[in-house]
């Protein structure tokens, strides 16, 4: 008795509070304490109008209390407010150190990461954060008593809070509709950054639609594809397409950068297309939408699943397809073609902890090219420049540019440093393609041979104070969407099948995109099919045998 006696004294020394009081104090922590990203933006975008961002911020207040005081229920009340901490404290350390936005597909994008992966980003820095913004305020929720009204009066209590927020809500937003409305109209990315509500109903619409994608079935495209063979080649044609992962063209040397960050492939006679964009900001939208037959402004992630894609098309025609991959997965571009993921080996020639140098791609191209006996395609998924780590991506002898930042962590290191790092990864890029161009020469006696190098999207560097990548294409910064794209031919090949190579050089400062990589593949491998279009085919114009194979695409 007296055991339970001094417990009841315990629990009546801690401070009580009621629910609605609870609410209001939370509500007003998460606005102050984890929204310094979003408040900071939208002043920026109200910045000739005071008044609106004032009244935009009593708007944005009440609603959220009206959100948060939903939950006000016992037994709910605690975990609810608990979990829009915790989630608000991780949300606003990625959106406040990197200046990304917690939307739909960036969390799609954390779901396929691998562990190495996600490993990167889980630092002291934030593991600290985490426990002073998340934990501690979730402790101080668990330890107060909270004081719940009978049944009644407790709905009816809620309800009137409820009520009174959305009616401040909407007088605030139809008072000021007109300068509501024009910020919304030029800035569609004004709420993207408001936690914990934007990553909570990112994370529930990808979980909704990953449901729904599981039972996607792909229709068939391009099942009339076949070799035209227009050059009358007598041995294999094969083409090596290099993926690359998070390359900026912006620190390509090929595109005029100050920096030698492509000493190799200066020397190799590549077409390098220096007005290249990408699909999108993200590997698990720009590798699907690449290999798609759709055009960026047309395709979305049901419609690459619900359709067969450049590699079902060449296994149509009869093509030999292979993937090798060295990064997060093909994102079901390979559903029905053969793949390999590499860093399951965990070859010690190239591999520490999870992930592996992109030297293990070029371990296995000699073997695969003394085995082709027919037109063939490999493609190689880079590792690449993937941050924050970049000091993991290239070894010893590519440290070129230093000093180097050497940490997972950007708070550690100054800009020049995470720069060097980052350039270094692009001085390996350039050696592993550069690589794959010799490997494909010195096979030429059996092979004519092609390579294609073309990143999925860029990276932020700092710039405005984002980093990495995965911001929303309507306001991604040119660093993210601008991307290295280049192609190699043989000069056998060339002969064989009139590539002009002047003639593509000429013609390499035109806009070119992701949109075109589908044609321009399917042409560079002599496949005709209705789902050609040699208006994307960046080789076409430069190419013989061109009207021939358009011909028999109708």
């Amino acid at each position: 008795m007296e055991d339970n006696a001094t417990k009841v004294r315990l629990i009546e020394r801690r401070p009580a509070i009621g629910s609605v009081t609870l609410c209001l104090a939370t509500t007003l922590y998460l606005l102050l304490v984890t929204n310094r990203s979003f408040w900071s933006t939208a002043f920026s975008y109200f910045a000739s109008d005071h008044l609106s961002f004032v009244l935009f911020v009593v708007g944005i207040s009440a609603v959220s209390m009206a959100i948060i005081t939903a939950f006000s229920a016992k037994y709910v009340t605690k975990p609810f407010l608990i979990f829009f901490v915790l989630a608000a404290a991780a949300g606003s350390w990625f959106t406040d150190q990197f200046g990304v936005v917690v939307d739909k597909e960036m969390i799609r994008n954390a779901a396929v990461s691998t562990g190495a992966e996600a490993g990167h980003l889980i630092t002291t820095r934030f593991a600290l954060y985490l426990m002073l913004t998340g934990i501690l305020p979730s402790l101080v929720i668990l330890w107060v008593r909270i004081r719940h009204r009978p049944v009644l009066s407790k709905l009816a209590h809620n309800t009137g809070v409820i009520v009174a927020c959305l009616a401040v809500f909407v007088v605030v937003g139809f008072g000021d509709y007109r300068a509501f409305a024009g910020v919304g109209r030029a800035h569609r990315d004004i709420l993207d950054r408001l936690n914990p509500f934007v990553p909570i109903t990112s994370t529930i619409r990808f979980a909704v639609s990953s449901e729904q994608d599981a039972h996607v079935v792909a229709e068939p495209l391009g099942t009339d594809a076949h070799r035209v063979n227009t050059a009358g080649l007598n041995k294999p044609r094969v083409t090596i397409i290099v993926a690359g992962e998070t390359a900026r063209a912006d620190d390509f040397s090929l595109g005029g950068y100050a920096r030698k960050t492509n000493p190799e492939l200066e020397k190799r006679n590549v077409v390098y297309f220096p007005k290249t964009t990408s699909c999108g900001t993200a590997t698990a939208i720009s590798i699907p939408c690449m290999f798609s037959v759709y055009p960026r402004t047309a395709y979305t992630h049901r419609k690459g699943l619900a359709t067969e894609n450049l590699l079902d098309v060449l296994s149509h025609a009869k093509v030999d397809v292979s993937w090798l991959d060295n990064d997060t997965g093909s994102y079901h571009v390979t559903d029905r073609v053969p793949f390999t993921f590499l860093p399951e080996s965990a070859d010690p020639r190239f591999c520490k902890d999870g992930e592996c140098l992109d030297a293990i791609l070029l371990d296995k191209v000699d073997d695969w090219l003394d085995h082709v006996k027919g037109d063939s395609v490999l493609v190689l998924h880079q590792l690449g420049s993937h941050g924050p780590a970049y000091f993991a991506r290239y070894p010893d002898e590519y440290r070129r540019f230093v000093p180097d930042c050497q940490a997972n962590d950007f708070g550690s290191c100054t800009a020049e440093e995470i720069t060097n790092a980052y350039d270094n990864t692009i001085l390996y890029t350039d050696h592993i393609v550069s690589t794959v161009i010799d490997k494909l020469k010195q096979h030429s006696n059996k092979v004519a041979g092609a390579a294609i190098y073309v990143s999925d999207h860029g990276e932020s560097l700092g710039e405005n104070g984002t980093y990495l990548h995965g911001a929303p294409y309507i306001v991604a910064p040119s660093q993210q969407t601008h991307v290295p794209f280049l192609a190699w031919v043989s000069d056998d090949l060339a002969k064989g099948a009139g590539f002009d190579m002047s003639c593509m050089a000429r013609q390499a400062d035109r806009d070119r995109s992701h949109d075109n990589f589908f044609h321009s593949v399917l042409g560079l491998m002599d496949v005709a099919t209705k789902a050609y279009d040699p208006n994307l085919d960046v080789f076409a114009g430069c190419r013989r045998q061109v009207d021939k194979l358009a011909s028999l695409q109708q």
